[in-house]
């Protein structure tokens, strides 16, 4: 009921118009004033549907020179035209169908374009809209920390207004609360419990937890640590918050997010403008018929009977839904457009460059497998070695620190070396329920010490006693190549050389090989050489499933791109499916690359609809369309130069979106072959449901032109033809798989 009052308001002459019917239907005739004249004498409802069609004139006349204006052709004179015309012949209850028509497809469309732009508006209103800033001595833009003592201030304020059931609001004492805009950088903010993060900023306080679904689609929580970055748009878990802002509002990372939705929903895409371009033929050949209907049968009745069925919705209102509806379907799937033209061209992609690492592969190298040395202990698993190793590279800025701290973590858990419950007794009578089920972070994990890393060589420690080192060959073994100071490039030269060719030596110890696209980290144990831990940059679980998708869509070619070595490079090729392949290129060499692509179009394969549409315009045939897959700022360049440009983000940057056309949001090549696919779905919906309705249109015309649709019913005939194009148009919000 609450959505019929709202559409009510939204639309005043529908509620209107179906009350005007009452005194149409029980005082047609009736003349309190007399007879005016034999030829035209309403009666008092007759008179009030008069009035209701010279307001829908005016107003349609209006919006048609508003359209005019905007570059958009307007259609409403065939609505126009019919409505004067089913007055002039008297034809009341045919003149109020025609009001009731307009006034219902503004209703028809409003409901349309808000169930098409559901996932865009949910977005939206997921927007912040205000922030607690932090109002404590010594506590401003100038501090790079907060004190305990501060933020424990911070915390009992916030504790005594939730008990107390009050709200958090300006001159509160400890923070005022102020619009989203007004935040300063390096204000101090705090995020109570469930609330969204207004801006972006890092993380003061302890630890907490961020729910990323609405960047990025992430499932899962994150649990973050002071110092990390905190974004915007993200929601905090149960416990307080507190953040220096890093950007203001507007340039923070959610408001990136919603430019990109604002200007994709206003945007109109350029088959949404051919639809435009069909109206004019269509008005024509609508008052062709009725004119020629007209004169044959001497009667002007038979010209209102055919235009009363002239119903333009199919051109109005079908297309933009159908293509709002596939950028909200997008967005649903994480994916953001920057405009419906780039939703087009994505349904024409012909050949796709990818860029090989943290596109078609993962975003670090992985831990493949652990070749223990013939001095390691018989009694040390593979398990132990990973843990070990994890721990110690958890301190590491290097980049495979990262794989090894993985599959560390993974091995800690099969190890169950990971916090547990503390096992406090639940009989104790001194310990209440709650504390007796608390962790007791410190129970089963390792105990680690006395870390250090020397920069390019590796980095050493202590783990429940042992000495652990883990880096490369000549450090781990104690080869004393190189000194811990170096003094000159000269020297650091040398250094790297003689580590080099200690790591090549090392290889002589095991009997397997490394594959060109390996590399290994070794780890000694109380000074023994104990494994060779190898890792690889390795494919996306989905990339190869993703390319043959692609293939099965019709996309004729895919390319690698990369600067890694034919062999490495040719390895991750075979494995995901791609026969195209450059290696050992500079950024600029993957520009050329697209760009030589650019130069060699050929008209591409079309659909039967495409065709008919740009023989009926006159418009050349599409040619194809290239499309470059990248992950970071090195891509910038060649995402700027495709013609379509997509970025894959995990929602934590949008430096590639900056050249792209197309954002990924949650870090997923699937998505990939998806985006293809919705738009081509969303094209052939739009094109079906402007085809569709034009025919019933056309036909329904003819029909009336031979008498045989009344002209009332004409006008409730011309409704549903409406409602089964805008429909229509409307699937494209759905997967029909």
């Amino acid at each position: 009921m609450k959505k019929i009052i709202d559409l009510c308001k939204e639309v005043p002459l529908l509620p209107l118009t179906l009350i005007a019917a009452i005194p149409l239907a029980l005082i047609p005739s009736w003349r309190p004033w007399g007879h005016i004249h034999s030829a035209f004498d309403p009666g008092v409802g007759e008179w009030i549907i008069i009035l209701f069609v010279a307001w829908t004139i005016y107003t349609s006349i209006r919006e048609m020179i508003d359209s005019l204006k905007h570059g958009h052709v307007g259609v409403d004179l065939l609505a126009i035209v019919a409505l004067i015309s089913t007055v002039c012949v008297q034809q009341y209850w045919a003149s109020w169908a025609v009001v009731l028509m307009v006034a219902s497809g503004e209703a028809i469309e409003s409901y349309a374009q808000n169930k098409a732009r559901g996932n865009l508006t949910a977005l939206i209103k997921a927007a912040p809209q205000q922030a607690h800033v932090v109002d404590l001595p010594g506590v401003d833009e100038t501090n790079i920390e907060i004190t305990d003592e501060g933020f424990r201030k911070v915390q009992q304020a916030v504790e005594e207004a939730q008990r107390d059931g009050s709200t958090i609001t300006a001159g509160a004492g400890h923070f005022d609360t102020v619009p989203v805009n007004d935040v300063k950088l390096g204000s101090v903010l705090i995020v109570l419990p469930g609330e969204i993060v207004p801006v972006d900023g890092m993380l003061l306080s302890g630890t907490a937890s961020a729910d990323l679904s609405n960047i990025n689609g992430e499932p899962v929580p994150r649990t973050i640590f002071a110092g990390a970055k905190v974004l915007s748009g993200s929601i905090n878990g149960s416990t307080t918050m507190m953040i220096r802002t890093t950007s203001l509002a507007a340039d923070s990372q959610y408001q990136q997010i919603l430019k990109l939705v604002s200007s994709a929903e206003e945007s109109r895409a350029a088959v949404v403008r051919t639809a435009d371009m069909l109206a004019v033929p269509f008005t024509i050949v609508s008052f062709a018929i009725a004119i020629v209907a007209w004169i044959v049968s001497g009667t002007g009745l038979r010209f209102a009977q055919v235009l009363v069925l002239a119903t333009p919705c199919p051109l109005l209102i079908a297309a933009p839904v159908a293509y709002v509806a596939g950028t909200a379907r997008l967005a649903k799937q994480k994916i953001l457009i920057k405009s419906q033209d780039v939703l087009e061209n994505l349904g024409r992609v012909t050949h796709v460059f990818f860029d090989k690492t943290g596109t078609l592969t993962v975003k670090q190298p992985q831990v493949v497998r652990v070749e223990k040395s013939k001095d390691a202990p018989e009694s040390l698993t593979e398990d132990e070695i990973l843990m070990l190793a994890g721990i110690v590279e958890g301190f590491s800025a290097h980049v495979l620190a990262k794989g090894i701290v993985a599959a560390g973590k993974e091995a800690m858990a099969r190890l169950h070396r990971l916090p547990k419950s503390s096992g406090k007794r639940a009989s104790d009578e001194n310990v209440d329920a709650h504390h007796r089920e608390l962790p007791d972070p410190h129970e089963n994990y390792p105990v680690v010490g006395n870390v250090s890393e020397t920069p390019g060589k590796g980095v050493t420690g202590t783990v429940d006693g042992h000495k652990v080192e883990v880096g490369r060959f000549a450090f781990v073994t104690g080869q004393a190549i190189a000194s811990q100071e170096v003094h000159n490039a000269q020297e650091e030269e040398s250094n790297e050389k003689a580590m080099a060719q200690a790591d090549r030596d090392a290889a002589k110890l095991w009997n397997t090989t490394l594959e060109p696209d390996e590399m290994a980290t070794y780890i000694a144990i109380d000074g023994k050489l104990a494994a060779r831990i190898v890792l690889r940059d390795v494919p996306r679980y989905n990339a190869k499933k993703s390319i043959e998708q692609l293939r099965e869509l019709g996309v004729k070619q895919e390319t690698m791109l990369t600067g890694d070595k034919k062999a490495s490079a040719m390895i991750i090729a075979n494995e995901v499916g791609i026969t195209d392949v450059r290696y050992e290129l500079l950024p600029e060499d993957k520009v050329a690359a697209v760009r030589d692509a650019d130069k060699d179009k050929k008209v591409a394969d079309t659909s039967t609809m495409d065709r008919i549409f740009s023989k009926l315009l006159g418009e050349p045939i599409h040619r194809d369309v290239t499309m470059m897959v990248g992950d970071g700022v090195n891509d910038s360049p060649v995402l700027a130069v495709a013609d379509i440009g997509m970025a894959m983000t995990d929602g934590t940057s949008t430096a590639a979106s900056e050249s792209a056309e197309v954002v990924i949001m949650n870090d997923d090549i699937g998505a990939v072959p998806k985006a293809v696919k919705i738009a081509r779905q969303t094209k052939q919906r739009m094109l079906q449901a402007v085809l569709v309705g034009i025919a019933l249109a056309i036909v329904g015309m003819v029909c009336a032109a031979f008498n045989l649709i009344p002209v009332v019913a004409g006008a409730f005939l011309q409704e549903a033809i409406d409602v089964v194009s805008i429909l229509w148009a409307l699937t494209a919000l759905f997967n029909r798989d």
